[in-house]
């Protein structure tokens, strides 16, 4: 089982996101194995005062991108983004 930090990387803050939370809903990058109930185990541990109500969870997978000027091609690394709804509570996110 991995650590609450393990599982939530970091809040996606961006318009959109920032428009979700009108909704009660927030957005995080978690990794790349988590789970759902992993995911909203982690986010009640880490806010006291917050039940999530579900988790919607997205893949995205790394683009190619060019290594300086030479034609090899890397990529970046896939990763996970987690929308979390709250039935109550809120979470402060700056």
């Amino acid at each position: 089982m991995k650590n609450n930090f393990e599982v939530i990387i970091a809040p996606v803050i961006t318009e959109k996101a920032s428009a979700l939370a009108a909704e009660n809903k927030y957005a995080f990058r978690v990794h790349v194995d988590a789970e759902k109930i992993e995911i909203g185990r982690a986010v009640e541990a880490l806010f006291p005062g917050v039940k999530v109500a579900s988790v919607n969870v997205m893949n995205y997978s790394g683009k190619p991108k060019r290594m300086g000027r030479s034609p090899k091609v890397g990529r970046r690394a896939n990763w996970k983004k987690a929308i979390v709804t709250l039935s109550e509570g809120a979470i402060e996110i700056a």
